[in-house]
């Protein structure tokens, strides 16, 4: 009797035609991504390869880590889109919008309309991996209350949810959409969050992907994600992702 593996699917075949990456670190020297500018362009040349052709990038604004202005990401967004023009990568597109962690100073910015949104009113937020914030529904309704959609970040990862399941239900209830760690269906974060984030896909609770790149360390184990199994799972969220085009 033969044996066959699973097909293996090469990136570039993996994401459709105006795929949009909504979670990136591709910004140079701002966060814990791209170190400088060439790293930056070394990191979406990669991506292009797999057929990425379309960026939302998003820096983290993380209190005093990270205090990324709206007008430091912009500008730093505007040396990277020059530079990709000078390399002839013309049929790339970029733009940025922010991870924010939801924090006092979040909810300042907030108050100040001072937001960079993937698109229309979606804002990428995220919690510390230790503990949601006490406020947090608080904080969920006061984004939708000044016209915002809340899109949470890598849900699969906060640990503290993954005994009691009933919280991710009870915040998609509070307005939450989700965004799924295209590594996080790889061995990247742990087999904790690989099995919380088949089980979310399973309940059908995400909404959008992102690869969530930091370094070609990550690119080079997004390649796993290959398979036609993992395709068949997803490819309605990969196809939701167009949207933000």
């Amino acid at each position: 009797m033969l044996f066959f593996k699973k097909k293996d699917i090469p990136l570039k075949d993996f994401f459709p035609e105006g795929f949009v990456d909504i979670h990136s670190h591709l910004l140079p020297g701002i966060d814990d991504g791209a170190k400088d500018l060439d790293n930056s362009i070394s990191l979406i040349s990669k991506m292009y390869s797999y057929g990425i052709k379309n960026f939302i990038t998003t820096p983290h604004v993380l209190g005093d880590v990270y205090p990324n202005s709206s007008e430091v990401i912009k500008n730093k967004l505007k040396e990277v889109k020059d530079e990709l023009l000078k390399k002839g990568l013309n049929d790339i597109k970029i733009n940025a919008a922010a991870e924010y962690m939801m924090d006092e100073r979040f909810v300042e910015r907030l108050k100040n309309d001072d937001i960079l949104t993937l698109n229309d009113n979606y804002i990428l937020v995220e919690m510390s991996y230790f503990n949601a914030p006490y406020n947090l529904y608080d904080i969920l309704f006061e984004i939708q209350l000044k016209g915002y959609k809340p899109v949470l970040a890598h849900p699969e990862r906060y640990a503290f949810y993954h005994n009691d399941f009933q919280n991710f239900y009870k915040l998609k209830k509070a307005g939450c959409v989700f965004q799924l760690n295209l590594l996080s269906l790889t061995e990247q974060y742990g087999k904790g969050v690989q099995k919380t984030a088949q089980k979310l896909i399973k309940e059908n609770m995400y909404d959008f992907v992102g690869t969530d790149t930091h370094h070609h360390n990550h690119l080079k184990l997004l390649s796993k994600i290959g398979t036609v199994k993992i395709k068949k799972q997803i490819k309605d969220l990969l196809k939701n992702n167009k949207r933000f085009i």
